[in-house]
């Protein structure tokens, strides 16, 4: 399988953990807001590539059955993986940022979506993921689309 690399839209409670990317000049995005997630290492799996980012930049640590969604797209550097978790409200007092971005905060997905710092693709991505799985308790509340 090939593919570059994962992310996962990891709702914790209603709102989606985002980090904000550093502010540096020669990474992609600089201090947009992000999710959990990066490029492939080795042979590992798109799920496996997922989970491990996620634990390493935030330190949540979550089982491959946790993953309701995930779907495939193209990028210039090839295939990307994308995810969907959910966690209690209850996880929030987890997380830990790792060695990378300036900060995390919980935001509502469609805050997110319409964030002017937020990186398009995964926002459109939140997008699909919202639409395909019309989940109750997060469609049709204030702050949600």
């Amino acid at each position: 399988m090939t593919f570059s690399g994962a992310k996962l839209a990891l709702f914790i409670g209603a709102d989606l953990l985002v980090i904000r990317r550093d502010d540096l000049p020669d990474i992609p995005y600089p201090g947009h807001w992000d999710l959990p997630g990066g490029g492939r290492e080795n042979r590992e799996g798109p799920a496996v590539c997922a989970l491990r980012e996620t634990w390493e930049e935030v330190g949540l640590s979550l089982h491959p059955r946790q993953l309701v969604w995930s779907r495939s797209y193209l990028r210039p550097r090839g295939a990307v993986w994308f995810f969907a978790a959910h966690l209690p409200e209850s996880a929030a007092g987890r997380v830990r940022l790792g060695g990378e971005g300036q900060e995390w905060r919980l935001m509502p997905p469609a805050t997110y979506r319409r964030h002017p710092l937020a990186v398009p693709h995964f926002a459109e991505q939140v997008r699909r993921y919202m639409a395909d799985a019309r989940f109750p308790g997060l469609t049709g509340r204030a702050g949600h689309d």
